[in-house]
């Protein structure tokens, strides 16, 4: 995209401004956690060339992937809040289960994350009448909760207008770590928080800014390509409590989510701000028009 059109969404408002993290400007890719070591990997791949080109931007997220699949840590995170209530779990205790900073990684380390009666886990995460081949939690299933243990839906709550509100739970006590004794084979696994310890935090999923790859291809005006979906913002994610006092700048791996990354601009000490670096997934190569997979 020429510097006139990038000088146009800056002036008509349609971004924040140059740092905004959806810019293909280097401080916009900071602000979004992409690292130096990510950009020059990818223009190590690129290369150098005397005449202009397109480049799939699905390049640079997969060097970005590959950056922080080595380098960030782990951490638990729930955007889209469904209470859990542990029904043979004991009313006031904690339980603190050991998490691995990095499974590949055993210099990085190990952390405690608190267990109660009642958790969090992604809404996402439960159908009550399950399709073939759902490995999720729906009622009488088990799940795994990384980390922590097995679970069973045993009921669902709905309010007076239908939706669910509430799932009742019940824990095996001896699958403390997340493996049953008996041996009994569980596929689902959820990450999750505890209520009673999770801290609220704004999540910013960002997308790319345009849905195709060259906007205003042949005279047509950009803004018809802007993507409306370039921007979620999350505001009733809860987080595990050790990520609340994260510094501006840190990046981690929410399990299965993606990799983010601390806003500098707008977090502030206890009230977290985290942008979407990039998914785990390219799910945007099979959905872009004339996209391409990045290489293996």
């Amino acid at each position: 995209m020429s510097k006139r059109k990038l000088l146009q969404l800056v002036e008509e408002k349609l971004v924040s401004g140059w740092n905004d993290p959806r810019m293909p400007s280097l401080s916009g890719l900071r602000r979004r956690g992409y690292t130096p070591e990510a950009i020059r990997a990818f223009a190590e791949r690129i290369g150098v060339a005397k005449n202009d080109s397109m480049v799939d931007v699905g390049l640079l997220e997969f060097a970005i992937r590959e950056d922080l699949e080595k380098r960030a840590p782990r951490a638990m995170a729930v955007l889209r809040p469904l209470k859990i209530v542990i029904d043979n779990f004991p009313e006031g205790q904690v339980e603190w289960f050991e998490a691995a900073n990095h499974p590949d990684n055993p210099a990085m380390g190990t952390r405690k994350i608190p267990f109660s009666k009642v958790v969090y886990i992604e809404r996402d995460d439960f159908c009550e009448v399950p399709p073939k081949k759902w490995f999720r939690l729906s009622p009488g299933a088990e799940i795994r909760l990384r980390w922590a243990c097995l679970i069973k839906c045993v009921s669902v709550v709905k309010n007076a207008a239908g939706e669910i509100v509430e799932l009742h739970c019940t824990w095996d006590p001896a699958s403390r770590g997340g493996d049953a004794p008996d041996g009994r084979r569980v596929k689902g696994t959820s990450h999750w928080v505890s209520a009673a310890h999770a801290k609220p935090a704004t999540v910013r999923l960002y997308d790319r800014l345009f849905t195709k790859a060259n906007p205003g291809e042949g005279g047509a005006d950009f803004r018809a390509c802007l993507n409306p979906n370039s921007l979620q913002a999350v505001s009733d994610a809860q987080i595990e409590p050790a990520l609340a006092d994260a510094v501006p700048g840190s990046r981690f791996q929410f399990e299965r989510l993606g990799y983010f990354c601390v806003d500098s601009v707008d977090s502030k000490p206890g009230q977290p701000v985290f942008n979407r670096t990039v998914p785990l997934r390219d799910s945007w190569a099979k959905l872009a028009e004339g996209s391409a997979h990045p290489p293996k």
